[in-house]
């Protein structure tokens, strides 16, 4: 007869997955939207379009908001790796192949856009917050409120100082700096430590929010899975297809 112990370990490793499968479908959704992003990006790149991605409205917003759904996936994802009492070994090499990948991401993105290439995007950012906030994911309610004063403090407080490229990546900027992806840890951090009490709040519900997107097709928790793979690869594959086609067109 199985002890007591097994049946709660086999009872909990479906919503176990379940919870990594909902948590993997959103990713993956912020996948496909950074993907249509940036094809439309490309397509102003090669003269196709002629998109105001810098002050339009409608970009302007779809960037926040894919933006923001990832870097709050990632605070919800530090509190599914403390929960699953995830070692502090695998977070720090899962944290510098992150890092290793905003390095190539800064070198790529030299060799295409020397005036503007990326010093701090999204990958620098997820680095860089994941190190501050994963302390906080035992006091979800503290995350929140240093989350909330970090995204107020990020868009209404600015100074000159800030304006250079050796600080300009904590925030605080009185103007946009010329790069392709800008992601400062003031505001963004704000996203990631509102995704650790969002995390919290989901885990007390077993995932109940996100069971529907579980049923989701799986193609979407397969992108969702290698989310850093595909955003390494997907600029390269896109320029690359664009040139050939508009090249044979």
């Amino acid at each position: 007869m199985a002890r007591a112990s097994d049946r709660r370990r086999a009872g909990a490793a479906p919503a176990a997955s379940t919870r990594a499968a909902s948590v993997d479908v959103l990713r993956g959704i912020a996948i496909v939207a950074m993907i249509a992003y940036h094809f439309a990006f490309d397509l102003r790149f090669y003269g196709v379009v002629r998109a105001d991605f810098e002050h339009g409205a409608f970009w302007l917003a779809s960037r926040a908001a894919i933006v923001t759904t990832f870097l709050l996936i990632v605070g919800i994802s530090l509190v599914l790796a403390d929960r699953a009492r995830v070692p502090t070994t695998r977070f720090v090499r899962r944290l510098a192949i992150i890092a290793a990948c905003a390095l190539a991401a800064s070198i790529g993105s030299y060799v295409v856009y020397p005036q503007t290439f990326i010093y701090f995007g999204i990958l620098h950012c997820i680095v860089a917050a994941s190190l501050i906030a994963r302390p906080l994911t035992a006091h979800p309610r503290l995350a929140l409120a240093i989350g909330i004063a970090a995204v107020v403090a990020g868009l209404t407080l600015s100074h000159p100082f800030f304006d250079t490229r050796l600080t300009s990546w904590i925030g605080f900027t009185t103007v946009k700096p010329p790069t392709q992806d800008f992601v400062p840890l003031f505001p963004w951090l704000g996203v990631v430590l509102a995704g650790v009490w969002a995390g919290d709040g989901l885990a007390r519900r077993s995932f109940a929010l996100l069971a529907s997107l579980a049923r989701a097709p799986g193609w979407l928790a397969t992108l969702g899975r290698h989310a850093l793979l595909i955003y390494m690869l997907h600029q390269p594959l896109l320029l690359g297809a664009l040139w050939l086609v508009l090249r044979a067109a």
